[in-house]
């Protein structure tokens, strides 16, 4: 695999990891209501990820702005079917997790998003017709085996789950279609849209600024180390793996929140989770590796 191709597939590890962690200060901010939790975490990230364009890459905004003035009539009302489809599923797939960890459980959290890469790698096989390996295949089964294995609790918790999952999935599978713009250029024009469709909400429901210092440092941690920062690395890796491998990179998400939801909030696990988590982490190595083993290859030379 050469130098640039493994890159990807780091950016789409990394991003897995930062969100493994995502419970932490979120169970923090509890005590508020998930939609104040959700505002307030957009209009954050909004602010960060505009100072960060405008002081750092301005030249890569230019550039976007150039190719979509330049773009047919066709073209421009693709894209912008593509950016405001994409938030829609974004904004729902924010709201719907931070409720589900606040109000629902952890592990119904992190297991939307064992079946998250389920749906981006059928989804990415059957709409965006990317090859999938014997080897690949059968890392789904082992998969699927792992997902029915927990799915054995709550119904409620199952469907909150897939819900969350199919949300992000489905966004995914749409940012991989795009392209010929700049990540973190997209990402920040889909949180501006974000912002104008929850501001009717928020100006609704507005009760007043929170003023715990508490509150802030954790929505700014959320905006900047939670939002910005793994979904730019996410987008990144979409550029050179397919959306079905970040889909299956995505399990080390919940494989982290499940430690985090045991070792860190005490939640119980019985020996049969134990074994389906171990069947998923087989699952996600054997799913990625032809790529491993190039990256292998390639050190050596």
């Amino acid at each position: 695999m050469a130098p640039s191709k493994s890159k990807y597939l780091l950016s789409g590890v990394l991003s897995a990891v930062i969100w493994g962690f995502f419970a932490i200060p979120l169970r923090n901010l509890k005590a508020y209501p998930s939609e104040q939790i959700l505002y307030y975490r957009i209009f954050t990230s909004l602010i960060v990820i505009w100072l960060a364009i405008l002081l750092f890459r301005r030249k890569e905004l230019k550039n976007d702005v150039v190719y979509f003035k330049q773009s047919s009539r066709a073209n421009k009302r693709i894209i912008l079917q593509q950016i405001i489809g994409a938030t829609l599923l974004l904004v729902l797939n924010w709201y719907t997790f931070i409720y589900a960890i606040n109000n629902v459980s952890i592990k119904s959290g992190a297991f939307a998003y064992m079946v998250c890469p389920l749906i981006t790698a059928f989804g990415g096989f059957i709409i965006l017709k990317e090859h999938l390996y014997r080897i690949q295949i059968m890392a789904l089964i082992l998969a699927t085996v792992s997902i029915l294995m927990l799915a054995t609790g709550s119904l409620i918790e199952v469907a909150w789950s897939v819900g969350i999952a199919a949300l992000y999935a489905f966004y995914l599978i749409i940012q991989r279609k795009m392209q010929h713009l700049d990540k973190l250029n997209v990402l920040a024009v889909q949180i501006s849209i974000a912002v104008i469709l929850m501001m009717p909400f928020f100006i609704y429901q507005h009760t007043g600024l929170p003023v715990e210092t508490s509150f802030w440092l954790n929505v700014v941690l959320i905006a900047v180390l939670f939002t910005v920062v793994p979904l730019f690395l996410s987008l990144f890796a979409l550029i050179g793996i397919p959306s079905s491998t970040l889909g299956i990179i995505i399990y080390i998400n919940p494989i982290i929140a499940f430690t985090v939801a045991i070792f860190y909030f005490n939640e119980k696990i019985d020996p049969h989770q134990l074994i389906a988590y171990l069947l998923l982490l087989f699952a996600v190595f054997l799913f990625n590796w032809n790529m491993i083993r190039d990256m292998l290859k390639f050190k050596r030379k």
